[in-house]
């Protein structure tokens, strides 16, 4: 008979996203995740079947949990300004209780750059890619861009959300805001 589980698996994966979202995969360890999560590797094993398959669920979760942000901006006719919008609701999330400055998805865009991990790289290069899409959209409502201009913007926009996730993590409110304010100056 199998035994019923003695913690609440959301719970431990908040605490598990937490850990990875400060640390990184690579720097965070088996005992790390033990001590974080509350429970021992066997049964981090049964529920998630490795600490890959952890960081699978983690990412998952973390994407659930930011689904809000980029439902509003897929759902706005704000155009720019939606975008804008979304830079700004990208940074107050690191400021929500229990959250690390900086953003997941980016930190593991960064870190799988140098590691042979197709399926955690094909997970953030789809993320990526729905991201740009998403830009695309909300810049071709202004009549006045012709296609180049748009993918040149979005582009840049991507790079930009990059560094602000970056940014995050060492600078203050105000250089945070000015940082977008002069992103979105000549968008």
């Amino acid at each position: 008979m199998a035994r019923r589980k003695q913690y609440n698996e959301q719970e431990v994966l908040e605490k598990a996203m937490r850990l990875f979202w400060r640390n990184g995969y690579e720097n965070t360890s088996m005992q790390m995740l033990e001590s974080e999560m509350g429970i021992n590797k066997f049964s981090i094993y049964a529920s998630f079947g490795s600490k890959h398959g952890l960081f699978k669920q983690t990412l998952k979760n973390y994407k659930k949990n930011r689904k809000n942000i980029f439902d509003k901006l897929q759902n706005s006719t704000k155009g720019v300004d939606a975008i804008k919008d979304f830079f700004y609701d990208s940074v107050d999330v690191c400021y929500e209780e229990g959250n690390v400055k900086g953003c997941l998805i980016t930190n593991t865009y960064n870190e799988f750059s140098f590691i042979d991990d197709e399926v955690i790289k094909t997970d953030i290069l789809q993320f990526m890619e729905n991201l740009k899409i998403l830009f695309i959209e909300k810049l071709k409502t202004d009549k006045t861009k012709d296609e180049d201009t748009v993918l040149k913007q979005a582009n840049f926009l991507l790079l930009a959300k990059h560094g602000l996730a970056a940014a995050t993590r060492v600078n203050n409110n105000k250089e945070i805001a000015d940082y977008i304010e002069l992103t979105f100056k000549n968008i």
